[in-house]
């Protein structure tokens, strides 16, 4: 079971002809196997939230709300490290903005 906050490496193909890539990703929400996570990049130039070395992450990175999808358990590994309370609420507060701002 997995936690919202948990970072975790996700093995996934990033396109139906792609091979399978590892990346790093936050586990936004986990239900009935499937997990809905957001991507972690180490591109300095990446917009996103900033995720400082400090957290646990092996050089400062940016969590993407624009790059969040779907995966089944297996794809994931145990989690590395839990993001603090406070950057899980910045990423949180910067996610409810972003789907409070969808026209229906």
């Amino acid at each position: 079971m997995y936690n919202s906050g948990d970072v975790v490496v996700v093995t996934a193909k990033l396109s139906e002809f792609g091979e399978e890539k590892k990346r790093l990703a936050v586990v936004l929400y986990e239900e009935f196997n499937n997990v809905v996570v957001a991507g972690i990049t180490a591109n300095p130039y990446a917009k996103g939230i900033p995720l400082p070395k400090k957290e646990g992450v092996q050089m400062d990175s940016t969590v993407k709300l624009n790059y969040v999808f779907t995966v089944s358990e297996d794809m994931l590994s145990k989690p590395l490290f839990r993001l603090s309370r406070e950057r899980k609420k910045v990423v949180f507060g910067e996610l409810m903005k972003l789907l409070s701002g969808m026209q229906v």
